[in-house]
């Protein structure tokens, strides 16, 4: 019961963070300078067609009436009109929703398959562990985009392994497209996780009961498993969430350099043609995206740590 209560607790705050966000995503877009029926009219500006757009869009209707019908249609899976393509938002988002969803799922994966593996023996081996620590420090240091030049350059360019342009299609070239994206995009949070994992291996590593199984003889394969994995996979957990959700607001850049044809991009083009429906409906997928993983790494805490569910006194 304890952790039924705890779960709907979350969902609540997950279902309140969405509210909040949707008012701030939408408010702070037809705040900002420049009135979209402006933007429209092009070099045909006059009260009359000013007025009139403004009518068709509902911009002279009070905030909260246009935030409502906004909403409204969100809910119901309209998430409203191109300015610019004249075409449904939804449709537009169809593919680039896809090729962001398989980007930031391969990152995750390289993010926590390396960044755990890599973490686990540069706690367990010494020497190595020199090694992958000098390796991560440069990796958190590197931005995406500059992690993106060097691997075209590298991969891509002189070596000719894999392609730096598109997302290919089918299976095998989806894959090979997006290799490279996913590791520029993967690689500083792949160090974060890498040396975070070390750290709380070792961490467990020191503590009494991990000591008391190895003088009992216990086959150092099965303390690491039982032992020390175990319970530092709580705070590896809540980081490698933290960094998958990350993902979602960081691919922009990566989306950019290799030409896919994403969410992120679709933002900055959305942007630059002051493409309002379409901003307001990336930027509402991006927060509900993050704060969904987040709201998935609370749970799956609960179910690591039963400390979690206990009431704050």
């Amino acid at each position: 019961m304890a952790l039924v209560r705890v779960v709907l607790e979350r969902l609540a705050e997950l279902v309140l963070t969405l509210l909040v966000a949707s008012v701030a995503i939408y408010g702070a877009l037809y705040l900002a300078p420049g009135n979209p029926a402006t933007l429209l009219a092009g070099g045909h500006i006059t009260p009359s067609v000013l007025r009139e757009i403004e009518r068709q869009l509902h911009l002279n209707e009070p905030f909260f009436v246009r935030y409502w019908d906004w909403l409204d249609g969100i809910l119901h899976g309209n998430l409203g009109k191109s300015f610019v393509y004249r075409e449904s938002v939804t449709s537009l988002l169809a593919s680039r929703v896809l090729n962001s969803v398989y980007l930031v799922s391969y990152s995750a994966v390289v993010i926590i398959v390396g960044g755990v593996a890599l973490g686990l023996a540069a706690a367990l081996r010494r020497r190595l562990g020199v090694a992958i620590t000098a390796g991560t420090s440069v990796g958190l240091a590197t931005p995406s985009f500059v992690a993106a030049i060097m691997l075209i350059t590298l991969f891509a360019v002189n070596l000719k392994w894999f392609p730096a342009y598109g997302t290919g299609s089918g299976f095998a070239g989806q894959l090979r497209h997006l290799t490279l994206p996913a590791v520029a995009l993967a690689l500083s949070w792949l160090a974060y996780t890498a040396q975070l994992t070390k750290a709380a291996v070792r961490e467990e590593l020191g503590k009494d009961q991990v000591e008391t199984a190895q003088s009992r003889g216990i086959r150092p394969r099965h303390v690491v498993t039982r032992h020390v994995l175990r319970n530092a996979l709580i705070p590896i957990t809540t980081v490698s969430g933290i960094t998958v959700a990350g993902l979602v607001a960081g691919d922009v850049v990566v989306e950019q350099a290799f030409g896919i044809n994403g969410l992120g991009s679709f933002l900055v083009q959305a942007t630059l043609q002051k493409d309002f429906a379409s901003m307001q409906a990336v930027a509402l997928i991006l927060v509900a995206a993050f704060v969904v993983v987040n709201g998935i790494v609370d749970v799956a805490g609960l179910f690591l740590d039963p400390r979690l569910r206990e009431p704050a006194v």
